[in-house]
């Protein structure tokens, strides 16, 4: 027989034992850990060791069948590999084989009669709150205290493709939908049913809706998406669905209910996190209602959620609506861990692109149930991490509300308690109430309401095709200013005494802006014709940097020049740097009123954060420095000054530069008086803005740009006291948040410790059953299984424990 070994490939004699009472030959084989290739005349075995060998190989490192059986000819013969016997697709078929059953044994399937059913073959959880598994809940209970929020994370993967199947009759199903994937009858004929609708996006440009229709005509799937719990990363079982043509809501909606229907019963609040909440949460019960394989408990309630990263892409009110940090009962929650869990799975994407639809779908079962393997018998650690980081942020937190607090006046207080109140009490309904948490200005357009107003112009006139990006083309070039002054304020920051960490990051920033403008001139020859050359001398660029900072000028430049490449000094090709009569040279003198309009947004937007940032620097002295008592407390809060300043300074020299280039484009005379030059003195925090109150003060003694088209909704209102609530609140929040996180963190060590114990119940009673069916390996398995997870009970209850006492004593002391 040929023997493939972890060792390499060998050929031996084997003999099965023929007396008249002996086993079958495929049974004596397995009895001496040996997997036949078939079961009539095998030829060819396996042995355990090489299987499970091969499946750590593919889930640590991504190995596919064909490279680890190359793998394993060389390791027999170095000069002579292909000599060694052909035994791959051998390997593929046993391999999916034992897969499975592990897989079945792993789950307790060896020790039961009956087969699995759907996600059965899928670990979840053990932090998460399962009702009758580490949640105790008597008949007809419900679970509606903000405690037992299910959180969930919905994302969408799309390197997990997959090739259209060469012999799709041929296909052989071991687990379909027992795992996290979905079966495939049902969800195909949800598919069918469900209405294909073509969303447009109401907020900015989201990848998952956008290219929702995009289609691959080679590719059976474009990708994957599903559910995960958002507290600790788990898979949710049977919530994982194929995309046909994109990230469509359809893929989504099936996911999402698959995963509110696991060891949910009785909870009846749920918070997920999409990056595309905005748009996608809309209609979401409406979709489920109008379809019959959309099963959705009717007393849960969705509260939508977008994560810190992915909102940063949204309009600005998105942050205050759908933030983590104003969200109640969900602790602290970035809503980003999903991308985390991707990597894993990605390891096998290039290996499962080609294989058949069922083998594809064990491999990413099996990857994803190793990750909440994995998951599982490190929530111990991950949990003591999250409870001192819910200590320190509580302590932190708590301080920095104190602060606000004490200086806030009561009858101001009560009536932000009420608003807040109302927001929150609306949030489902109205997610714009929770514009209670966003500073209550009306300010001039901004450069993206601008850009907008000029596309949507030129799309209704069917303007030529080197004019209908126009507007995108100037507001990038405008980003790249903003990028190219922001790089000179670091670089004078550093000036020439900086680390070799320092100068790589520079120089990091500096390739980055350096391929943009590449990118930025390329563009260019588009839109201002034959007429500009691309190759012109650049101009050193002028920038007037309005800071406070205390670096030598001479490190400045010396820095700057000791770099061959400085693209932060490159003047790139906009309409104010080429001047009006170059323009209308270039027949382009049509881009003058298009940079004017997106110059005055720049200038709204950089005057809105100079005062949002003034106001946080005045804030900060009449609470934090003031009040800092010990050294300690000074330094932090001298750190916060100067991250202020710097941020001051920033949008100060972005205006100035703004107002410049808008004075090379023969701006008209309402346009002068309204953007005047900003003078350092007026970025001096003022009595004015630091006390609002003061006798003899108000907003006329104020620098002109406090009132460029700024309505606070009265004369009554001062700034200060607008900007201090909304300081009050958000402040509020985030240590509500952190005293949220400290109890449910508490609440997971306890539920983490009773699922050990329940699966360590559950495996005690196998090992019985086992025993009394006189299984003496069926026995000694389940024990081994049920002493696994009374240690690891044992282990996380003594660490939780230690955990606090440490804590509490250092506390004490």
């Amino acid at each position: 027989m040929v023997i493939v070994d972890k060792s390499g490939v060998h050929r031996l004699e084997i003999r099965c034992c023929e007396c008249p009472n002996a086993m079958s030959p495929d049974i004596q084989m397995f009895r001496h850990r040996f997997f036949p290739a078939s079961f009539n005349r095998p030829k060819t075995v396996f042995t355990f060791r090489v299987l499970n060998d091969f499946l750590l190989d593919s889930l640590e490192c991504g190995t596919s069948a064909m490279n680890y059986y190359s793998k394993l000819r060389r390791m027999t013969s170095s000069m002579f590999p292909h000599l060694v016997p052909d035994r791959y697709r051998e390997l593929m078929r046993v391999a999916r084989q034992w897969r499975q059953l592990k897989t079945m044994k792993w789950h307790g399937f060896g020790h039961r009669s009956d087969n699995p059913s759907t996600g059965e073959l899928a670990l979840f959880c053990p932090a998460c709150p399962q009702p009758g598994i580490n949640v105790l809940l008597s008949e007809d209970e419900l679970l509606d205290d903000w405690k037992y929020t299910r959180s969930f994370v919905m994302d969408g993967n799309f390197k997990a493709e997959h090739l259209h199947p060469i012999k799709p009759f041929d296909e052989v199903w071991l687990s379909d939908g027992l795992g996290f994937m979905v079966g495939k009858d049902r969800y195909k004929m949800h598919l069918a049913e469900a209405a294909d609708m073509v969303e447009k996006s109401s907020c900015n440009n989201h990848r998952a809706v956008n290219q929702a229709n995009a289609a691959r005509h080679k590719l059976e799937s474009t990708g994957i998406g599903g559910v995960a719990c958002a507290r600790h990363g788990c898979f949710v079982p049977h919530s994982m669905v194929d995309f046909q043509k994109g990230e469509r809501q359809m893929n989504m909606d099936y996911a999402l209910c698959e995963a509110s229907r696991h060891n949910m019963e009785g909870i009846t609040r749920a918070v997920t996190f999409y990056d595309i909440n905005c748009q996608y949460n809309k209609h979401f019960r409406v979709r489920v209602d109008r379809s019959r394989f959309l099963d959705m408990a009717p007393q849960l309630t969705i509260i939508p959620g977008i994560g810190l990263w992915h909102i940063h892409g949204h309009q600005d009110s998105c942050y205050v609506r759908y933030a983590s940090n104003f969200i109640e009962g969900i602790g602290r929650i970035d809503g980003e861990i999903m991308e985390t869990l991707w990597a894993r799975l990605n390891l096998i994407s290039p290996a499962a692109r080609g294989m058949s639809s069922p083998h594809r779908k064990e491999c990413l079962d099996y990857q994803m149930n190793d990750s909440n393997f994995c998951k599982m018998i490190r929530m111990k650690r991950t949990l003591c991490r999250k409870y001192k980081l819910a200590r320190n942020g509580i302590s932190e937190s708590g301080k920095a509300f104190d602060r606000l607090d004490e200086a806030a006046p009561s009858h101001l207080k009560t009536e932000w308690l009420a608003r807040e109140r109302i927001a929150q009490s609306s949030r489902l309904n109205d997610p714009a109430a929770m514009d209670e948490y966003e500073i209550n200005i009306k300010k001039a357009p901004s450069k993206k309401e601008i850009e907008l107003r000029l596309l949507e112009e030129g799309n209704a006139r069917n303007a030529a095709p080197s004019r209908r990006s126009v507007a995108t083309w100037i507001s990038t070039g405008l980003a790249i200013e903003e990028a190219q002054i922001a790089l000179l304020i670091e670089v004078r920051r550093i000036g020439r005494r900086s680390t070799e960490t320092q100068r790589l990051d520079i120089a990091r920033q500096r390739d980055r802006l350096q391929g943009q403008i590449d990118g930025f001139a390329r563009s260019a020859l588009t839109h201002l014709g034959e007429g500009f050359d691309a190759d012109d001398e650049p101009e050193d660029l002028n920038v007037d940097i309005l800071d406070d900072l205390d670096d030598d000028p001479a490190d400045f430049t010396e820095t700057s020049h000791t770099w061959t490449n400085s693209p932060e000094l490159t003047v790139i090709p906009l309409p104010s740097n080429l001047g009006v009569d170059r323009c209308r040279r270039c027949m382009a003198e049509d881009l003058i009123p298009l940079e004017m309009s997106l110059r005055e947004g720049q200038a709204n937007d950089a005057l809105h954060n100079l005062r949002i940032y003034l106001c946080n620097k005045a804030i900060l002295f009449r609470t934090t420095v003031r009040q800092a008592k010990s050294q300690a407390l000074k330094t932090r809060a001298w750190s916060q000054v100067t991250s202020v300043q710097q941020a001051v300074s920033l949008h100060a020299s972005i205006y100035t530069k703004t107002r410049k280039q808008m004075m090379k484009l023969e701006p008209g005379q309402d346009q002068l008086q309204k953007y005047k030059p900003l003078l350092r003195e007026q970025l001096k925090i003022s009595t004015a803005v630091g006390d609002p109150n003061a006798r003899g003060q108000r907003n006329e003694s104020l620098a002109w740009f406090w009132s460029v088209e700024v309505d606070l909704g009265g004369p009554d209102q001062s700034w200060n006291e607008e900007f201090y609530r909304v300081h009050w609140l958000r402040a509020k929040a985030l240590r509500d948040r952190w005293r949220e996180e400290m109890i449910l963190v508490k609440l997971e060590m306890d539920w983490t410790c009773k699922f050990f114990l329940w699966k360590a119940t559950q495996w005690g009673d196998h090992m019985q059953e086992s025993l009394e069916k006189r299984l003496p390996g069926h026995g000694c398995y389940a024990g081994r299984q049920s002493r696994m997870y009374s240690l690891l009970a044992q282990d996380a209850q003594a660490a939780f424990q230690d955990l606090q006492n440490v804590l509490i004593e250092a506390g004490d002391e």
